[in-house]
């Protein structure tokens, strides 16, 4: 399910301290392609997926269509920062319904342990909730993955629960404009 709704997309290009958060151009395609392709950063994220396929099925403007922002840093695309909504049939909802709108990110090796992720996601988060006052945003990452995990709490996501999921098990939290810092 994609889609956040009511929302003009794309945004204006949002600065940080250190990045920008922007809709993807055509010279961002060689680095989406390095992200899928790359087998640390898809430890994850179900495995790299094969360079070629990539390179046949990657459009010309790759993620282009709402909720996703690349991570510029200095001119260059280093990572994406999503906001999908959650299919509402795979486990973890906070809403009956399900449909949350959910964080998803990726980037280069190169750009971990820099607090890069940190400060895109929460203007990501930001972003959204000015966006959707008030909409509750999920995460779900493996417990395994000790970066993901300390993200999430950097972020002020809480835990709502665990599962089991693609064969790894999952933690699934919840992150509010309203009861959240920042």
């Amino acid at each position: 399910m994609t889609g956040l709704g009511p929302v003009a997309w794309p945004p204006a290009p949002m600065k940080t301290e250190r990045l920008v958060l922007r809709e993807s151009e055509a010279r961002d395609r060689a680095a989406f392609i390095e992200l899928f392709a790359s087998p640390e950063v898809r430890t994850y994220l179900g495995g790299a997926q094969p360079r070629v396929e990539l390179e046949r099925v990657v459009p010309e403007v790759p993620g282009r269509r709402p909720g996703v922002f690349v991570i510029d840093l200095d001119g260059a695309m280093i990572g994406t920062v999503t906001l999908d909504r959650r299919d509402a049939q795979r486990p973890g909802r906070v809403r009956a319904e399900g449909g949350e709108a959910e964080l998803g990110y990726m980037f280069v090796p190169e750009a971990w342990g820099r607090g890069y992720a940190a400060e895109a996601c929460a203007a990501a988060l930001g972003w959204f909730a000015d966006a959707l006052p008030g909409e509750p945003v999920v995460l779900c990452t493996q417990t395994a993955n000790d970066r993901s995990m300390r993200l999430a709490a950097k972020l002020g996501f809480t835990e709502v629960e665990r599962f089991e999921e693609f064969g790894a098990e999952q933690w699934f939290g919840v992150w509010s404009s309203t009861t959240s810092s920042g």
